[in-house]
């Protein structure tokens, strides 16, 4: 393993960075790679890889990583688990994916604490905010774990509440396509890709990027929302560069 880095404090931002401080959100399904199921070690690696470079840009980052690859709370409530626990169960999955991705990435020499909205001192620290935001101040990676710490909220409405509550320049959603579509892609040749909305167009055309209260909370706070491909290499620092291919989702068209 690779020593970590003693890092008093966050270096500064360089001058080719747009933004200070990031939360990147993470579905589950993009730490499956191939796999049906779980975490596949290679794709985990590559993305801590990325979070590695981006962190030595000087960037205060922070995660929200979802939990589909383990266990989703809406499908299994529909297969008769009664919809709260089923919520408390993926919260519980969310922090198996953090300890993973802690795991890679201090094996990489990058500092990482996992905080978690469901408090379970024996495998991570509870979620604190000034604890959280001082981790950032000293040039650690925070991995929010356990969802809000409530039920029948997704892990998008997660990710929109801590980076407001974290003072984040910018949300940014790593998924399965390089921004927001007017229809799946993959399955429309048609589907019209954009290169700009506002919350309000992602909400009355219902665009599925996040969940509704994600997008209203991030527009209430005034808080970017980018929507990139976390499959194709070097996207996330190109991105907080300002730079590559992504949907910016702000208060204008």
């Amino acid at each position: 393993m690779v020593p970590l880095k003693d890092s008093p404090e966050a270096p500064e931002m360089p001058s080719d960075s747009k933004y200070r401080r990031v939360l990147l959100k993470l579905s589950g399904e993009a730490l499956m790679g191939p796999k049906e199921f779980g975490l596949d070690s290679e794709t985990v690696d590559r993305i801590a890889s990325e979070v590695a470079t981006v962190h030595g840009m000087g960037v205060q980052v922070c995660l929200v990583i979802g939990a589909g690859n383990i266990f989703r709370g809406v499908s299994a409530a529909a297969e008769g688990i009664e919809r709260t626990s089923a919520d408390y169960m993926g919260m519980l999955a969310t922090v198996i994916n953090a300890l993973a991705m802690q795991s890679i990435l201090e094996g990489k020499g990058v500092q990482t604490r996992v905080l978690s909205a469901i408090p379970m001192a024996t495998v991570c620290e509870p979620y604190i905010r000034r604890r959280a935001v001082r981790h950032m101040e000293k040039g650690r990676v925070v991995i929010f774990a356990g969802g809000t710490g409530n039920p029948f909220f997704t892990t998008d409405t997660a990710a929109a509440l801590r980076s407001v509550e974290m003072d984040c320049d910018a949300l940014l959603k790593g998924t399965q396509v390089d921004g927001v579509y007017s229809a799946d892609p993959k399955t429309d040749k048609q589907a019209k890709r954009f290169e700009k909305l506002s919350y309000q167009k992602v909400l009355t055309e219902n665009l599925r990027v996040m969940d509704t209260s994600a997008i209203a909370l991030a527009r209430e706070n005034d808080v970017p929302i980018l929507v990139f491909s976390i499959h194709n290499p070097g996207a996330f620092a190109e991105v907080v560069n300002g730079k590559g291919k992504y949907t910016i989702i702000s208060g204008d068209d």
